[in-house]
């Protein structure tokens, strides 16, 4: 199994399982609790490492299904005062954009980890991420975001997805089954049955991304809005833990930090 170094951490392995802390600087976020203005989100990741975040996931952009679209330029500017504090500061930061003009802005400032939900899709994203010789977390797409629809399906993208990180040069690579309600076609049946098949993607051989932070699948099941779906996420979690995931993508540190607390002295001597 590879590992993935994104600055000084490790992920995969026998490391220990690490926690992508989520900072959205977009108020068109799902889930509104996750949102902090641009020019606190600094404050807020460091909060977020205080309660046990490796690792700092930025995004400007909201993607989820309906949300209100913004052009790039607002999205440009978004993450140039969100990551403009951030330059020796010694927190390691992934920035969560899938347009080349932003991940160019992004560049200027000190970024550790590219998370791209098209996964390499747009060939000039590619040429920007592979020049940059940053690690990239990749997600399951063929020509949209997660546009797989089924499992079987999202293996075949993956196995597209990892052909573009070797034309373009990216060897360090978390992998990102896309769980979630990412095109009309897709149903909670299906993020259900990534779930349950999880343990199938470590044959791909590189670290699994587990980000399921109250998703629609949750909700649909437990019948609760994102402000109520923590129960059923830290459920999940759990769950994918068990079967592989080396890192978690997640709105809820403490409770995500308490959770691999327990799963690691239960399962690692």
């Amino acid at each position: 199994m590879r590992t993935c170094n994104i600055d000084k951490i490790t992920v995969g392995g026998d490391n220990p399982v690490r926690i992508m802390g989520v900072v959205n600087c977009s108020p068109e976020s799902f889930f509104s609790g996750s949102y902090t203005r641009p020019e606190g989100v600094y404050e807020q990741a460091a909060l977020l490492v205080e309660k046990g975040a490796d690792i700092i996931d930025i995004g400007a952009r909201s993607t989820a299904p309906l949300s209100a679209p913004i052009s790039l330029a607002e999205e440009s500017e978004r993450m140039k005062t969100a990551l403009s504090e951030f330059s020796g500061s010694g927190i390691p930061v992934s920035v969560d954009t899938m347009y080349p003009e932003v991940l160019e802005t992004c560049l200027k400032y000190d970024i550790s980890c590219i998370n791209d939900i098209h996964g390499l899709a747009n060939e000039k994203f590619a040429k920007v991420a592979g020049d940059s010789g940053l690690p990239a977390v990749l997600m399951a797409s063929y020509d949209l975001p997660g546009d797989p629809k089924g499992f079987d399906a999202i293996c075949d993208a993956l196995n597209v997805v990892l052909n573009r990180a070797r034309e373009n040069g990216i060897d360090e690579i978390i992998l990102d089954p896309a769980v979630g309600r990412w095109t009309p076609e897709r149903t909670s049946e299906d993020d259900w049955e990534i779930v349950r098949r999880f343990d199938e993607l470590n044959a791909f051989g590189y670290p699994l991304l587990a980000a399921v932070s109250r998703k629609t699948f949750i909700g649909d099941l437990v019948n609760a809005p994102p402000e109520g779906r923590l129960p059923g996420t830290l459920a999940v979690t759990y769950s994918l833990l068990e079967t592989g995931a080396a890192i978690v993508r997640a709105h809820d540190v403490s409770d995500t930090k308490d959770l691999i607390r327990v799963f690691e002295k239960l399962n690692r001597l």
